[in-house]
């Protein structure tokens, strides 16, 4: 199916300054609300303050979001923020939304997970009357991150342009597999194996382990729960056992858990649970509570990686 045909339409917008912003997103705005179509706005706290005041008193028709919140795990914007948002709107009619989850300052750590989250975008809509326009800084992000704009989006918008054309770099599943990295064990992090019935046991040592590296109240619930999907996850799903892994790096309590299953769904945990669903949202539950997550799924086995800032 090519871009024109598939009813879920998701270009990239090239910006270079304040005036390409406003000119790319503002009528894509407008355009939905004159058509009656429900429309978002989830971009960086900066930006959306322009767009606000762009539109003036139209922006009270207008969902808005501070992506630096909704977004900062680049897992939890497919089911939080723009399924979220599209679900809930009347069956049948087209629903817009501007998303802008990677922007200049996005940490190494947290880009390949951004990466993945904009090619997955393309199967978690496909089919769908859904218009999602995401910009892309062209004067300060590095060349190797427009590329992987061209790579994840079927359609482009030049900067200074107003029309959209098909991207030729077009690959989302090539890209989404070449983030698929392997995240390297760190010396030094507690490590504990875990089956069945050692799973209380594995919850209380990383919960003891992330207060001594700094967390504390509904942080370090976080990581009792965090830490209760994760491992539950491998005795089901992942051979009957793993490895638990805790440490604090750069201001964050990181998780970690390996076990021997192989992820096949890609959108795992990036669906929105049903509300007669039992089971299955384990990750997602991860990826709404975690600051990032990472996921690495390999031949001999899966390793999920969550972060959660002191």
């Amino acid at each position: 199916m090519t871009a024109a045909a598939e009813p879920f339409v998701h270009p990239a917008l090239f910006y270079r300054d304040e005036d390409d912003y406003l000119a790319g997103t503002v009528p894509f705005v407008r355009a939905g609300l004159e058509s009656g179509e429900p429309v978002a706005v989830a971009v960086p706290g900066e930006n959306l303050r322009l767009i606000e005041a762009e539109l003036g008193a139209d922006a009270g028709a207008v969902r808005l979001l501070d992506m630096r919140e909704a977004g900062r795990n680049p897992g939890r914007i497919i089911p939080g923020v723009l399924r979220a948002f599209a679900d809930a709107q009347q069956a049948g009619r087209r629903v817009r939304i501007v998303g802008e989850p990677v922007w200049f300052g996005r940490t190494p750590a947290e880009y390949p997970a951004c990466v993945q989250h904009e090619a997955l975008i393309n199967a978690a809509f496909r089919g769908r009357e859904v218009s999602i326009l995401c910009p892309y800084d062209a004067a300060r992000l590095d060349e190797r991150t427009l590329l992987d704009a061209r790579a994840t989006h079927p359609l482009v918008i030049p900067a200074g342009a107003v029309a959209a054309r098909d991207s030729a770099a077009y690959a989302p599943e090539r890209v989404h597999a070449r983030y698929n990295e392997p995240l390297p064990t760190v010396p030094g992090a507690l490590s504990l194996g875990f089956t069945a019935p050692t799973l209380s046991r594995a919850r209380h040592v990383a919960v003891a382990e992330g207060a001594r590296l700094g967390l504390a109240g509904a942080r370090l619930e976080d990581l009792a729960l965090v830490t209760a999907e994760l491992t539950t996850n491998s005795v089901v799903h992942g051979g009957g056992s793993g490895e638990l892994r805790v440490w604090a790096e750069n201001g964050h309590v990181l998780c970690e858990v390996r076990d021997r299953g192989r992820m096949d769904d890609p959108l795992a945990g990036r669906r929105p649970a049903t509300r007669d669903q039992r089971g299955g949202r384990g990750l997602l539950m991860v990826n709404l509570i975690a600051d990032l997550v990472r996921l690495h799924a390999g031949e001999h086995g899966t390793t999920v990686r969550a972060w959660l800032a002191r």
